[in-house]
């Protein structure tokens, strides 16, 4: 029995039952993409046996395993082909998974490579752009303009005037284009517009990828008011929202493809801010004016706010108790359009950076200004107008 007992030592079966148990034991039946991870796993137990088919082809438990493995791949409607799960260095990664495929690098020569640095983007309100530099501004950006714009990623918005006599404008069109990816997705284009907000691509579908990789995802959250888009194979999460009459957007991104562009794709706010002729909050030194003297020509041009400092103070800090630089743009807006649903946009945009941002110390930034006056080094509020420089002063 020297030669069988030999045999049955070599059997990895236990090892490979182990694993798969292992890896189901952590999926969650309730989420939408169990039966997808289920496949994987069965996948990767497959795989597993086979190696082990030569060695362990007098095992009954190996043969009993193999049998088990057909009847659930049925049962789950898995394909026999597709991505594995990786309990090991050894196994498969997944091809159409940025994560996957990030720690499949950390087992190559035995290294561990440091985990990826992600980015977030934010547009919101009047627009007010938070850069993947972490860079606070508000700026005019009226008509059409490039967020992000490269080799896997396009996102255009387009914005309108919100009242007149104001360069302030907010954004009413955004569109994504997220581009074909080897075998994990063909191109796929999302547009939303003022109340339109579609929980499908243009081409009606909701996925991008065949049903065992499901690479490219959307989900709605809130029926025509808020959906989410998750690109498993770039590592890529978005949010657009519509608040009142216009969108906002929040995005997560890699750094190393947020950063995978040509010379000729430079124009992206989210990568190096709105051109200096498109700033409000343009940089310089500007001492506060007198308060109560507006200029006859700007209040004959805009129509009075419905909020008085006091009262739009009020407003947003019952939505927002750290007075940061979202709590700052949600009373500016409130004072320039006079419209609740900015409060909103101000308060999603700071939940949006909570659940997206990669780096909890950095969620919350403050406006800085100098004696009296707002400095070169303030990031907001920077010739805004009467309104706005009493506002700083005031808070």
């Amino acid at each position: 029995c020297l030669g069988d007992c030999q045999l049955h030592a070599a059997c990895g079966i236990q090892k490979c039952t182990t694993d798969f148990v292992s890896f189901t034991s952590r999926l969650n039946a309730a989420l939408e993409d169990f039966d997808l991870e289920f496949c994987k796993a069965l996948r990767a137990y497959s795989a597993c046996t086979y190696r082990n088919s030569k060695v362990c082809r007098g095992n009954l438990v190996y043969h009993s395993a193999v049998l088990g493995i057909g009847d659930l791949m049925t049962q789950r409607n898995c394909t026999k082909d597709g991505p594995t799960s990786s309990t090991n260095p050894e196994m498969t990664h997944d091809p159409c998974s940025y994560r996957s495929h990030t720690e499949a690098g950390e087992h190559q020569g035995g290294e561990k490579t440091p985990p990826p640095t992600y980015l977030f983007c934010g547009l919101f309100g009047d627009p007010h752009l938070r850069t993947f530099k972490d860079h606070f501004q508000t700026c005019k950006v009226e008509g059409a303009w490039p967020l992000i714009d490269n080799n896997y990623l396009s996102v255009q918005v387009t914005n309108v005037p919100v009242v007149p006599g104001s360069s302030a404008t907010a954004t009413n069109k955004i569109t994504i284009i997220f581009k074909s990816y080897q075998d994990c997705t063909d191109q796929k284009v999302y547009q939303a517009v003022t109340d339109d907000l579609p929980a499908a691509f243009v081409d009606g579908t909701t996925s991008g990828g065949d049903g065992s990789t499901r690479s490219l995802h959307i989900v709605e959250r809130v029926s025509g008011k808020y959906v989410e888009m998750h690109a498993r194979h770039i590592g890529t999460t978005v949010y657009v929202r519509q608040l009142g009459h216009y969108l906002t957007l929040a995005i997560r991104m890699p750094q190393e493809l947020a950063m995978a562009y040509e010379e000729s794709q430079d124009l992206q706010l989210c990568v190096n801010g709105c051109p200096s002729g498109e700033r409000i909050d343009r940089s310089g030194h500007l001492p506060l004016p007198v308060v109560g003297k507006l200029p006859a020509q700007g209040a004959a041009a805009r129509p009075r706010s419905l909020y008085t400092l006091e009262t739009a103070t009020t407003k947003c800090h019952e939505k927002m108790l750290v007075k940061d630089i979202y709590f700052h743009s949600c009373v500016f807006d409130l004072l320039t359009t006079g419209d609740a649903n900015f409060t909103a946009a101000a308060h999603s945009a700071l939940q949006d950076v909570e659940a997206l941002h990669p780096r909890k110390e950095h969620w919350h930034i403050f406006p800085r200004s100098q004696g009296g006056a707002v400095g070169r080094d303030s990031k907001f509020c920077v010739g805004l107008g009467l309104v706005c420089l009493i506002l700083v002063a005031f808070l």
